[in-house]
């Protein structure tokens, strides 16, 4: 296809249908951390192949649309961080930790017992899916290593600083297999960068810059200001910025 002077891409994930996602399970808690199974209304023998019949829908979709960079809508998700974060060795999803978030709110977290590690492919299946699937160029996205630093409690590291840089290996590994597998561009979820300023300028871009080592294709970092629905008083800028 011709280039585009902008191209246009999506930020977050397509919205999943309600044959596939319980919505009712998803609205009773925050968001997910650990693995939620009953989140899924369709069977697990059934439900890899229901979720590639979803990912068809938001391709389709954005194609209709004329988006430039198709992505897979994120659609095998029950969240844009937990499914990587707890395929990971060294994270114990078992036997949670419930940590009050900034809001006083009991939030369930996977704990760091151990060096964090990949132990194998977590999204290349899906980035083949959505390369055999559409023509266009494809985006597939990743969660950072500051994110899931500070989506959970860390019982193995002396520090945040260095249990980010084996999140930030981790993510790099699976980066450089996407890379392989035909991502056009690979974009990494970094929305608690607003959380925590002061981390964030101590470690978040050397973590992210690892996470992108040797990575080719264009590359593309997400900040938000938090969910719509749930955020009362966002901020007005991203400290940690300048």
């Amino acid at each position: 296809m011709p280039e585009q002077l902008l191209p246009t891409t999506v930020v977050g994930s397509y919205p999943q249908p309600e044959w596939l996602v319980d919505f009712s399970v998803l609205k009773a808690q925050t968001v997910p951390r650990v693995r939620v199974k009953e989140l899924w209304r369709v069977p697990e023998p059934f439900l890899e192949q229901a979720q590639d019949d979803a990912t068809l829908i938001a391709i389709r979709d954005m194609e209709r649309a004329g988006i430039d960079i198709i992505t897979d809508g994120e659609m095998r998700r029950e969240s844009y961080s937990n499914r990587f974060a707890t395929a990971l060795e060294g994270i114990d999803v078992d036997t949670p930790a419930v940590v009050k978030n900034r809001a006083g709110v009991d939030t369930v977290m996977p704990r760091v017992v151990g060096k964090v590690r990949r132990a194998g492919p977590v999204e290349v299946r899906d980035m083949e899916f959505l390369r055999r699937n559409t023509a266009r160029k494809a985006k597939i996205t990743l969660p950072g290593p500051f994110t899931m630093t500070q989506q959970a409690k860390n019982e193995f590291y002396k520090d945040q600083d260095e249990l980010a840089m084996d999140f930030a290996v981790a993510v790099n590994e699976e980066a450089r297999a996407l890379q392989a597998a035909g991502a056009d561009v690979i974009q990494l979820d970094e929305p608690w960068l607003r959380n925590d300023p002061d981390g964030a300028r101590r470690y978040a871009i050397k973590a992210i810059n690892r996470a992108l080592d040797g990575i080719t294709v264009p590359t593309v970092i997400h900040l938000c200001f938090g969910y719509a629905f749930l955020v009362s008083n966002k901020p007005t800028s991203y400290f940690f910025l300048s």
